[in-house]
């Protein structure tokens, strides 16, 4: 490439015909102190070590040893005497207030106005109009004009200060910055670039557009004089090395998109010299009578013109290049390494000459391995713009080999913006570089098709496409767009996508795969006619697997096409479609309805017998236009299509192609159809059909003591048709209710009844009850119909209940699904909205109920590792049964928050969740959530409960000696933790509600006493150090009460003097002092560096005044440190705790916080009545009131950080009531947030 060489004009202070400007005279200090960055960070890349390290490895040339400084010396003693001085123009008349001073004119030290970065702010004038009024003004007065242009850099940085002319004349640059940066407002981090707003979000393209405008309008002129570029390219490559983020971010913009309009200037001198050089060459080559000499000459004089301006655009690009990217390309500020590679990859584009080589594209490739998710993105779409370009391909080859692996593997890159570029570099490679990608990794960018990211998925779909499809059904004969509609090369495309998707056994559903290549070959996917002919045609030798997944393809064109939207899970930007696109889809819903309703009764004729391929068939009546049965006359396909719909019905009993059969005919039966009284017709006599089989399969189970398996499986059969038809469709006139009741009261009677035919029948019964309760759709209903379906009701949750204790354990799981339904639909939410008349039908469930409810839980969800089953099974199987744990937990705990449960059955939910955490976390978690919103002081007292409850079954199994050592115990510890930081950081709000605890826990662990005479400590004084875990909750002074508290009632209890039993040294160290540290230290907002410093002053001689004040100031920190292991010591015998009991009646947790006065500021903060008003309970969390079903925690082995960094996001947002009593003045803090909670001490 040739040598860019440094500009003639860049002058340095020892030329004698220099400019006598101090801005000149400072340019080589200036260049020499950018040798090092102040703010420059390494990117973790070892592609340097390929570098010449004789030279600089950021050199512009290939001359990478050459000095930049010597060349600017010598290019400045070589130019100096080829251009004599330029004397500004003297003005005929001195303005008004300024002064004659060595021939011009200077202006009195005034700083110059702002009406140039004012301007550019509002952008209310042209910019070239702009650009034009300051070039006017400059030729009038050279040195403000330059003055005004620096203080408009300078008022784009957000500083307020300004270059004067004595500043000018007088100081170097580096003392302009220094004086600038002391004059800088560091109150706030905004600046113009950073700033938010819609006009500062305008200043960027503004100010971009104003560099480009000045370089182009000076282009002609200006641009070689040697004044006003060249000192701006010093100002702003000594700004850019500032420590100071605004000057160096703005610096850095305004010297990328000066380089950038500079590289378009030097392309087109390029151009012109190349124009030269063809007519001197036409000139010279005429014979010798038709040459003209002087047009010889003409050329070259303007060739070496033109090679002037060439070597001193050059030598621009030289300076700014070493002196602001180099440097800043590697900056620790994201943003101004985006800014870098967005120019770096224009340069190329633009001048692919100069800059396409592989000293310049090492910096992309470097910086591909950037942290930060916006300075790759700029990466990526800048190697785009090169490889889009299939001219230059060739000359990236060397950079494709060096760093494809990288480009490869972004694929996968966390940031999904940043991998959809990726995958989209990766196909221009494709496309554009022949057998540069590997089958490796190609195959490493083929299961992307299924990502949940739909942009990501659509281009790893196009690249798919450009891959595989391409090639075979693209343009390999005749004109392109025929041959991919031609029949043949339809049916290539649909055997490759069916080998692509059955041979990589990537997923299951070609739904996404379909998703994935509808942008790039939807045409193609819209294919239904190919589709149909291979699906129906005898010959296409299509094996069982592939006309399963041709046939879901089929049906999932056919949705993308009618509904417009991506299939369950994938994630999509944009929302709504434009009128454009909803009128595409109407168009191809009607052209799908128009072919397939003719071949739709064909194809489920021909696979009627395969319950895989029917279920889908039949779900194609969702995405037709049902209307085009009536417009188009095509009744007679309506009735091919009820005849196989009634046949496929009574041929099987798959779950899947019933409900299939009984939605298909629900979409049918609508009263607006012309055709709806055929329909009804037809299912009328289907039901007809399958009700009389019924009858007469019940009656002979009814008479005959023994039933074979043919029978039991067809009356199992027709219950199962009957209940999917009873799901979609009223059924009440055919009254199933009675003889479905009478086959389960026999079956819960006497156990004869096979359990393949009781699930269907309880889900027929559950039906009938729902369709009996739409009918009473108003007042108008008599009061028999209602106290009738409240006995049907009553008595279908009596049988219910019953299957709760069947041995089937289908049986089981279905009546308590129904169950659990059944009592939400008749809770007293079903009055609201004003259907008061409904009343009559609210069900409570009886204790009995409820504590079988709970016991079917705990043996059903909260299973043990070892009653899950054999390890052996399908991950498929174990998926499967989770899914119907959660759901059966999901029903338990809607009850609870629906009010149909006593909501103190929740700690039989409470107390498995951190056990049972990475199965129903999330469950858990929002009901206790919605529970604390429900009751605040209630939810707390649960989770209190649910501590006790574990506590006393491990009391009960391992006795009371080492209990705090055991593994189960510290689960316990875990959970308690948990239960802790779901109080949120609103320390205030809860400092009752914690409080309470505290007290409550207290009393537990001291309500049984040893025998009398006993040395030992009392069996419940363990569950002290549970309580200890919710301690960082309190307040300084709550915690000396608490103390206090415990003081009292230990003084009741026999204890050796001098010793101190282990759990209650370990609960008063978390009451102590000690831990309250944190709340020492005020935390506030961040401050200036200017304020820091004051501050740091300040912390040296601090005030015991501020710092009790901020005790009540700021939240409590929690500490997550682990407490030693005590173990209890041999005490003597005190006092029995005869009196606790007594000590508490009539107390109240507002008493106990006000048992000490407050002092100071938190007398009026903290004693009002509002922060402290909880009810008095005098049973506490009494047992004997409540369902105390215990179940032993196993082993888990949960770290303490990640339980910490969980609930990071978990309890952000619980307790925002509307009562929240916090005060304003107090700050803000997250507990949760690493910066205040430190995590490495931990």
């Amino acid at each position: 490439m040739p040598t860019l060489r440094s500009s003639s004009r860049l002058q340095s202070s020892s030329s004698p015909s220099s400019v006598s400007s101090p801005l000149h005279r400072t340019v080589g200090s200036t260049l020499r102190a950018l040798s090092t960055s102040s703010s420059s960070i390494n990117l973790p890349c070892d592609d340097r070590d390929s570098d010449p390290s004789d030279g600089d490895s950021h050199s512009l040339s290939t001359d990478e040893g050459s000095d930049f400084e010597e060349s600017l010396r010598r290019n400045v003693r070589k130019r100096s005497a080829k251009r004599p001085l330029r004397t500004p123009p003297v003005a005929k008349h001195p303005k008004k207030g300024s002064q004659m001073v060595e021939g011009k004119i200077q202006k009195k030290s005034e700083p110059p106005t702002s009406d140039l970065f004012d301007s550019v702010k509002t952008a209310k004038s042209d910019m070239q109009t702009l650009v034009d009024e300051w070039l006017e003004s400059y030729k009038q007065d050279e040195e403000a004009g330059f003055l005004e242009l620096i203080n408009f850099f300078i008022r784009s940085c957000g500083c307020k200060g300004t270059v004067t002319p004595e500043m000018f004349k007088k100081m170097s640059n580096s003392e302009i910055i220094r004086h600038l940066t002391e004059q800088f407002n560091e109150d706030s981090g905004d600046y113009p670039l950073a700033a938010q707003g819609p006009s500062w979000k305008k200043f960027q393209g503004s100010f971009c557009e104003f560099v480009r405008t000045l370089v182009y309008q000076c282009q002609y002129s200006l641009l070689y004089d040697g004044f006003p570029m060249d000192n701006l390219i010093s100002l702003l490559t000594g700004l850019s090395d500032s420590q100071v983020r605004a000057f160096r971010h703005t610096s850095t913009l305004a010297a990328m998109k000066l380089m950038t309009s500079l590289v378009r200037v030097a392309l087109q001198l390029s151009l012109h010299r190349d124009n030269n050089q063809r007519q001197y060459e036409a000139e010279r080559n005429k014979g010798p009578g038709q040459r003209a000499p002087e047009r010889l000459e003409s050329l070259l004089e303007k060739r070496k013109e033109l090679q002037e301006h060439q070597e001193e655009i050059e030598g621009m690009m030289n300076a700014i290049f070493r002196g602001v990217f180099v440097h800043r390309y590697r900056d620790i500020l994201p943003e101004i390494r985006a800014i870098c590679m967005e120019e770096i990859g224009c340069w190329m584009q633009s001048y692919s000459t100069s800059f396409l080589t592989d000293s310049y594209l090492k910096y992309i490739g470097w910086t591909l391995h950037d942290k930060h998710r916006e300075v790759r993105l700029k990466c990526l779409k800048a190697l785009k713009g090169l490889y889009s370009n299939q001219e230059l391909t060739s000359r990236l080859e060397l950079f494709t080999s060096r760093f494809k692996d990288r480009m490869v593997s972004m694929v996968m890159d966390r940031e999904y913006d940043v991998a959809v570029e990726a995958v989209r570099l990766l196909t221009l490679i494709l496309k554009n570089m022949e057998g540069v990608l590997t089958s490796a990794d190609c195959e490493s960018i083929y299961p992307v098709v299924y990502a949940s990211n739909r942009a990501l998925a659509s281009a790893a779909g196009e690249f798919l496409y450009w891959k595989l499809f391409y090639p075979e059904c693209g343009t390999k004969a005749g004109v392109g767009r025929e041959r991919r509609r031609s029949p043949s090369a339809q049916r290539t495309f649909f055997h490759l996508l069916l080998s692509f998707f059955v041979e990589s056994e990537l997923h299951d559903h070609a739904a996404y795969l379909v998703d994935s290549l509808w942008d790039c070959a939807g045409t193609q996917l819209k294919d239904w006619e190919s589709m149909t002919s291979l699906l129906l045609q005898k010959d296409q030798n299509l094996g069982n697997v592939q006309e399963n997944t041709l046939i879901e393809i089929l049906v999932s064109s056919a949705r993308q096409a009618a509904e417009g939207h991506p299939p369950v899970g994938r994630v999509i930007g944009r929302k709504g479609l434009t009128a454009k696109e909803r009128k595409l889809q109407a168009d191809d819903k009607v052209k799908l309805t128009e072919h397939l309703i003719p071949l739709l009764p064909q194809l489920l004729a021909k696979f009627s017998a395969d319950a895989e391929k029917v279920a889908p068939l039949l779900q194609l009546l969702n995405y037709f236009d049902l209307s085009i049965y009536c417009t188009r006359r095509l009744e007679k396909h309506l009735e091919l299509l009820l005849q196989q719909l009634q046949e496929v019905v009574v041929k099987h009993a798959e779950p899947a192609v019933l409900e299939a059969g009984a939605h298909a005919l629900y979409l049918l039966c609508k009263p607006e159809f012309t055709f709806f009284s055929r329909v009804d017709f037809a299912r009328s006599q289907l039901v007809d059909l399958l009700t009389d089989r019924f009858q007469q399969e019940l009656d002979e189970l009814l008479q005959s003591s023994f039933l074979d398996e043919d029978e039991v499986y067809s009356l199992a059969a027709t219950l199962k048709r009957l209940s999917a038809f009873y799901n979609a469709h009223d059924l009440t006139r055919w009254e199933l209710y009675e003889p479905c009741y009478g086959l389960l009261r026999k079956a819960v009677d006497t156990g004869e009844v096979p359990h393949q035919v009781v699930l269907p029948a309880l889900t027929l019964v559950y039906f009938s009850i729902l369709w009996t309760l739409t009918h009473i759709s108003g007042p108008d209903a008599s009061q028999k119909q209602v106290l009738d379906l409240k006995s049907r009701m009553v008595a279908f949750c009596e049988l219910c209940q019953s299957c709760l204790s069947d041995v089937d354990p289908e049986i089981q799981e279905q009546a308590f699904v129904l169950l659990s339904d059944m009592l939400l639909i008749f809770s007293p939410q079903m009055i609201l909205g004003g259907r008061d008349f409904l009343r009559p039908l609210i069900f409570f469930p009886e204790a009995s109920l409820q504590s079988e409810l709970a016991s079917f839980l705990m043996d059903h969800v909260f299973l043990q590792p070892g009653d899950l089953g054999r390890h052996s099974q399908d991950d498929h199987v174990q998926i499967e049964q989770l899914h119907q744990r959660r759901r059966l937990l999901a029903g338990f705990c809607k009850l609870l928050l629906y009010g149909v449960l006593e909501l103190d059955a929740a700690s039989d939910v409470f107390k498995h969740y951190n056990k049972f955490y990475n199965d129903y976390g999330d469950i858990i978690k929002e009901t206790l959530t919605r529970a604390r919103q429900i009751d605040r002081s209630h939810c707390s007292r649960i989770l209190l409960l649910s501590l006790k409850q574990l506590y006393t079954e491990l009391l009960q199994e391992q006795g009371p000696q080492g209990l705090s050592e055991l593994p189960a115990f510290i689960e316990m510890r875990d959970l308690a933790r948990r239960f802790a930081l779901s109080f949120g950081p609103q320390q205030l709000h809860n400092r009752d509600l914690v409080v309470m605890l505290h007290k409550e826990g207290i009393k537990f662990s001291l309500s049984e006493l040893p025998p009398p005479g006993s040395s030992s400590e009392p069996p419940n004084l363990a569950f002290l150090e549970l309580l200890s875990e919710f301690s960082p909750r309190l307040f300084h002074q709550d915690k000396q009460l608490l103390l206090s508290y415990l003081e009292k009632c230990l003084q009741r209890v026999s204890q050796a003097p001098g010793h101190q039993w282990g759990p209650v040294t370990t609960y008063c160290h978390s009451l102590s002092p000690v831990e309250s540290a944190a709340e020492a230290s005020p935390q506030g907002h961040p401050r200036s560096k200017k304020r820091r410093i004051e501050g740091l002053e300040k912390v040296k001689q601090p005030h015991r005044e501020d710092v009790s004040s901020s005790q009540e100031e700021n939240l409590q920190l929690p500490s997550l440190l682990h407490t030693p292991i005590l173990t209890s010591t041999t005490v003597k015998s005190r006092p029995l705790l005869e009196e606790l009991g007594e000590m508490e009646e009539g107390s109240s947790a507002s008493d106990f916080t006000h048992d000490r006065p407050l002092s100071g500021p938190q007398r009026s903060r903290f004693l009002g009545t509002q922060y402290f008003q909880t009810p008095h309970n005098p049973s506490g969390l009494d047992h004997g009131n409540q369902l105390t079903r215990l179940s032993l925690m196993e082993e888990d082995e949960e770290e303490e950080l990640e339980i910490l960094d969980e609930s990071s996001e978990e309890w952000q947002d619980i307790d925002k009531q509307p009562g929240d009593h916090s005060s304003s003045s107090e700050p803000g803090l997250d507990l949760l947030d690493t910066t205040e909670l430190n995590i490495e001490d931990f």
